[in-house]
């Protein structure tokens, strides 16, 4: 167990060392504008999400904004995102609970953000963690992927993985660890031929040339 312990210690050192800071690559300027993209981007590419949003959020940036954009316009808007019609459907309807319970204001609480339409655990976790408010670990289908390649996770479900790597994933690299993992099963761990010539952690990897 220590050696794996030191394992994974110098397997997140080395992210570290490649990208200090790692953000989402969903562009967004408030918690609302964040929490809609990463609503939008549920079985969608960020670079699709930000393509739409970039002309979306000149014009609604805010609940009260959006809903005067109205349902019409803005799945018009959506049209080139994956469930479109209906991820248009929930931004429109957790605009409109934001301004009635919330004064327009996201409310950066968990069981808040899971309440909303649309908005389910792992986009929760992607807002708090991104926020700065909880160091959360969102499990999409790269983090899924890269915790079990590199043996850092066996679990069968996305929230076991999650509990997986809240446990042995250490304190310094909790709020980044999200990021990190994502990034590198978007770009270098990815599904089909991982390019494990490439990879920084290929030595580390339980995996290597085998997926």
């Amino acid at each position: 167990m220590a050696s794996d312990a030191k394992r994974i210690q110098v397997l997140f050192e080395r992210f570290e060392t490649a990208e200090p800071d790692p953000r989402t690559e969903l562009n967004y300027s408030s918690p609302y504008t964040l929490v809609v993209a990463v609503a939008l981007s549920a079985q969608a590419t960020d670079v699709s999400v930000n393509k739409a949003t970039q002309a979306l959020f000149a014009v609604a940036d805010t609940p009260d904004r959006m809903l005067a954009v109205g349902l019409e316009r803005l799945t018009e808007m959506l049209r080139t995102i994956g469930l479109y019609r209906n991820k248009a459907r929930n931004v429109i309807a957790l605009s409109r609970i934001l301004i009635e319970q919330y004064n327009g204001e996201v409310p950066l609480r968990r069981e808040a953000l899971e309440a909303l339409p649309g908005v389910g655990r792992k986009t929760a976790s992607v807002v708090l963690n991104e926020l700065g408010v909880e160091p959360a670990i969102a499990v999409d289908t790269h983090v899924f992927r890269v915790a079990h390649r590199l043996g850092l996770a066996h679990g069968k479900t996305p929230d076991a993985v999650e509990k997986e790597l809240e446990a042995i994933v250490p304190a310094p690299w909790l709020t980044r660890a999200h990021h990190w993992l994502i990034l590198h099963g978007r770009y270098v761990c990815v599904a089909r031929k991982p390019k494990c010539a490439a990879c920084p952690v290929a030595d580390l990897c339980p995996s290597r040339n085998a997926a």
